[in-house]
């Protein structure tokens, strides 16, 4: 009945996808509601435990798709081009978000601070997909989208190794913080060679990849980086992300025949683990989350990103508009969900509560903006404005001064 139910909402979603790109409809909401529509409690007709393989399964692979293809689009070249904002989102505002998020889950949860921390680095990946109608709207100031789509392209795979060790420690397993280093490195290793050479040798003039077959010299590239990752007990999420970003940076023709077919893979499976993530959120798993969770999940939302990118962006020259729009837009997204499950995987005294958490987070989120997008890229549409790609202050004839 999954698969069955997938097929029905994925035509239903097709079908008005013209109407949601031009309104407050999305299909990641509908996907999540769905899920929840068809789980258990509601109509039954899907019956989901966050401990079933299935569940499992298709997080890992989905966000495996999902980190490689984010990887793709910033390459050295790209964060080269233009990093002063990106950068100030990345190296400041991703920090604050995790900690300003720690400190609500410490006081309005009862966390403790190693755990607070571990929710806060789940909660800390955007994700640009729920904000699809900024980041593709061409009204819509370059530099801010450009800002959004690296920052969303890059954080999940920088806030990953957080994550892991902060599980590590929270599940009182510091003795093998060596050990997950290790794996992490690996992944490292494996990302970057598997990919470089593999590019090298097509570069040659023994090989050539033609027609159809160049858009799966990337697929080949990532499926092999995949099992040798799994092989090897690397870990296949850094992994992943690493063979993007070199492919990327070495592999431009590569990079170009893999673009639309990737995200194509990336979203097919992103929006299948949306489908399970909403029939995990049961009417009893709802009924579970105490009224200080609840209230932690909107300050997470409301509070937590748009604070820290406020501070963030200080004396960056963007206008008032973009600050709160690029505050806005941190929608959390398919990472935390993963990281969440991960937390499942941990012998954690407060797992389950931390799952809940996240999967409420989570939710709203999607539904908040994954609903407001379109709003606020209307919100853009004056022709007065044109500041420039590089993170420039708009002016009336459209120059600018640098950031």
């Amino acid at each position: 009945m999954l698969l069955l139910s997938y097929a029905a909402i994925l035509l239903v979603a097709v079908l008005v996808s013209a109407l949601a790109h031009r309104t407050i409809l999305s299909t990641a909401a509908l996907f999540l509601t769905a899920g929840f529509v068809l789980g258990s409690g509601v109509l039954d007709v899907i019956d989901l435990r966050p401990d079933d393989p299935i569940v499992s399964g298709l997080a890992t692979y989905a966000l495996f798709a999902v980190l490689f293809t984010d990887g793709m689009r910033v390459g050295w070249p790209d964060l080269r081009a233009a990093w002063r904002l990106p950068g100030r989102a990345l190296g400041l505002g991703l920090p604050l978000t995790l900690v300003i998020t720690a400190v609500l889950a410490h006081y309005l949860t009862g966390l403790d601070w190693v755990e607070s921390l571990l929710i806060g680095a789940v909660l800390s990946p955007t994700d640009p997909v729920f904000a699809s109608a900024i980041v593709g709207n061409d009204k819509v100031p370059g530099r801010l989208r450009h800002l959004l789509n690296v920052e969303s392209g890059v954080n999940d795979g920088l806030v990953l190794p957080v994550v892991i060790v902060l599980l590590g420690l929270a599940s009182g397993s510091e003795g093998q913080l060596g050990h997950v280093l290790a794996e992490l490195a690996g992944g490292v290793a494996i990302g970057v060679v598997v990919p470089y050479l593999a590019v090298k040798v097509e570069a040659t003039r023994f090989f050539r990849a033609w027609g159809p077959y160049e858009a799966l010299n990337a697929v080949a590239i990532g499926l092999l980086v995949l099992t040798l990752a799994q092989a090897t007990h690397a870990n296949l999420f850094l992994a992943a992300f690493a063979a993007g970003i070199t492919i990327a940076t070495v592999g431009q023709p590569q990079r170009e025949s893999f673009e639309e077919f990737g995200e194509l893979v990336a979203e097919l499976l992103k929006l299948a683990a949306l489908l399970v993530f909403g029939a995990l959120l049961t009417p009893a798993f709802l009924g579970e989350i105490p009224l200080g969770g609840w209230v932690f999940a909107v300050l997470a939302i409301v509070l937590a990103r748009p604070l820290a990118l406020v501070i963030a962006l200080a004396r960056s020259h963007l206008t008032p508009r973009e600050v709160a729009a690029a505050a806005w837009f941190g929608p959390k997204g398919f990472a935390s969900v993963v990281y969440g499950l991960l937390v499942l995987d941990y012998a954690l005294a407060e797992r389950d509560q931390i799952f809940h958490l996240v999967g409420i987070t989570v939710a709203l989120s999607i539904l908040l903006h994954a609903s407001s997008d379109v709003v606020v890229a209307r919100s853009f549409d004056d022709p007065g404005e044109t500041p420039d790609f590089q993170g420039e202050a708009p002016r009336p004839n459209g120059t600018g001064s640098p950031a």
